[in-house]
């Protein structure tokens, strides 16, 4: 009730964040530090939920490649086993004799046909094998077919390419605080322009006996620059029309406050808009301490170097 209470019931609040009020229908964070819905969806099959080729287009490149080769490695270990139950009388070329040897032989036919290599030295000749092998070969070019899209997809899906700060700080700015928290581009000559960054604030508060979430965008010192080129230090100036206004670091804890970030710009490698959004809670908001500045002229004077390793870097105030 006291946060109620202190907080200008003047100020506007943001009733389109697509978020609900009720706050026992929440748990831990709206926002992952890594830009995604906190929401796990129930009531449909597992199945009916899981898109995999969105999965597959945004797990890490690692987890990816391991997909490929599980895949490729099993469906051929697949169809080896229907050759071998079929038998290796429908091939010839087979110069194994021990059950072992011949397997190997027949899984590496698989391979060859499934990449549509065919060496020639071991060849179907019952009509069971080949069937098999035409079913095999269809899959084949069909699952490669597949695979370049995804390929072709990660590589060219358009990204932000931007390290946001790991904390956000509540220091002196000027003659009263504000909220601070910075982000920079990493990747080289993918410069966003146009760019703009909307920062919102929820917090729970005691409502006619009821715990409720409030929403209010946060005014900004700058909410637009023509280029980030180097690193943006986005400032939230703590004052009359702020909703932090007199806020500790306690307050932030009962509160349950989560500040969220949608930064959108236009990047000119993949020629579109591109998004990122991350999150600070109340436990990533240090008081006190401010950023130390990330950029420096070069030893020989004719650039500027970006530290990006500084990104997190503060001192206390």
């Amino acid at each position: 009730m006291a946060l109620l209470k202190r907080i200008n019931p003047f100020l506007r609040q943001n009733n389109d964040t697509g978020f609900g009020v009720n706050a026992n229908g929440y748990g831990g964070r709206f926002i992952n530090r890594d830009g995604s819905f906190n929401i796990r969806r129930e009531g449909r099959s597992f199945m009916h939920r899981f898109n995999i080729y969105h999965a597959l287009l945004n797990v890490p490149a690692w987890q990816f490649a391991v997909v490929i080769l599980l895949f490729y490695f099993s469906i051929n270990l697949l169809y080896s086993g229907i050759y071998w139950w079929i038998g290796y009388d429908d091939f010839q070329g087979i110069i194994g004799k021990t059950p072992w040897q011949r397997f190997k032989e027949i899984y590496f036919f698989s391979t060859e046909t499934f990449t549509t290599v065919g060496y020639g030295r071991v060849n179907p000749v019952g009509d069971g094998a080949n069937t098999v092998a035409a079913i095999e070969a269809m899959t084949g070019f069909l699952s490669f077919a597949v695979a370049t899209g995804l390929i072709y997809g990660r590589f060219s899906k358009p990204r932000a390419h931007l390290l946001f700060s790991d904390n956000a700080v509540i220091a002196p700015f000027q003659d009263k605080t504000a909220l601070m928290f910075r982000f920079a581009s990493y990747k080289e000559n993918h410069t966003l322009t146009n760019v703009e960054v909307l920062v919102t604030l929820g917090l729970q508060v005691q409502e006619n006996g009821n715990a409720v979430y409030k929403f209010y965008t946060l005014p900004l010192e700058r909410r637009h620059v023509e280029t980030l080129s180097m690193n943006w230090t986005v400032v939230h100036p703590i004052d009359e029309e702020s909703p932090l206004q007199g806020f500790t670091s306690h307050d932030l804890e009962t509160a349950d406050v989560e500040v969220y970030v949608t930064v959108r710009g236009f990047n000119d490698v993949y020629a579109n808009t591109v998004i990122q959004r991350t999150s600070y809670t109340y436990d990533e908001i240090v008081y006190n301490r401010k950023f130390v500045p990330m950029y420096r002229e070069s030893d020989n004077g004719k650039t500027t170097v970006l530290e990006l390793h500084h990104l997190n870097k503060t001192v206390e105030v």
